[in-house]
């Protein structure tokens, strides 16, 4: 990959620092559409007991304990951890908490969540196989494995990861569905249900939430715009009202253990 491992956890660290708040707040992070979709593909049940990996600002796991008896969101940010408390005041939930921890290296013992999920992460990750494999680790036998990402066309994922990366230098590599399948089928999860949907965003409000370079946050919106009829960047960029948008291609992929 592009990055140093010490490097690229300061990346991060940097980055969603910054964005915490932006991000708490984006719609886009919060629709209706894009969260039913991940419930209803991870089967969350009442008697579910869920750990959310690279929980963010909470919105997955507080939607979650809506419905699970007992949820845990783990993050390696301090600042998302902070916004994910606050969202769980204001939903009156009393049946989550949170963890500060690695994706890679989970502080949790062998078994203990019938539910293992995480949504927009991977494509941060240095190696998000070793991710995979600690969610499996700490999913019971015969419990779910839910992953939900960025997976751009095979063909035009250099393209997509080249774009975002001018806006956001965390980024490292999106998936295409396939490479995310076969990493599963690599460490033994067996494919239970799958589902695909497109997140609609607006180039304001993402770089609004973003912190590049200014040549580079320029360079995103001309490459964006570039793009509209063409689909280089397997995006589907389009303009609106005179606003700038795209369509973010997602998978959520649920395996069993």
């Amino acid at each position: 990959m592009h990055n140093a491992p010490a490097e690229h956890e300061r990346q991060i660290l940097d980055q969603f620092t910054k964005q915490a708040e932006p991000f708490a707040r984006a719609p886009s992070h919060s629709t209706e559409e894009s969260l039913r979709v991940l419930l209803e593909t991870a089967e969350v049940a009442p008697e579910d007991e869920v750990l959310d990996v690279a929980c963010g600002p909470g919105i997955v796991a507080c939607a979650m304990a809506e419905i699970a008896r007992q949820v845990t969101g783990l993050d390696v940010v301090p600042a998302m951890l902070d916004q994910a408390r606050q969202l769980q005041q204001r939903k009156q939930l009393s049946n989550v908490n949170w963890q500060l921890g690695k994706a890679d290296a989970l502080p949790f013992d062998n078994d203990s969540f019938s539910l293992v999920v995480t949504r927009y992460s991977f494509h941060h990750l240095l190696e998000p196989k070793a991710a995979l494999a600690e969610m499996k680790r700490v999913c019971r036998t015969h419990g779910r494995v839910v992953v939900a990402d960025v997976t751009p066309e095979a063909a035009l994922a250099d393209h997509f990861d080249q774009l975002e990366r001018l806006r956001d230098p965390s980024h490292t590599h999106a998936l295409p569905v396939a490479e995310l399948l076969r990493m599963g089928e690599a460490l033994g999860l067996r494919l239970h249900e799958k589902a695909a949907y497109r997140l609609d965003v607006s180039v304001d409000e993402l770089l609004a939430g973003s912190f590049p370079p200014e040549a580079n946050a320029e360079r995103y919106r001309h490459s964006v715009r570039a793009d509209i009829g063409v689909n280089r960047l397997s995006i589907e960029a389009y303009e609106s009202d005179g606003a700038l948008r795209f369509r973010f291609p997602i998978s959520v992929v649920a395996w069993l253990k």
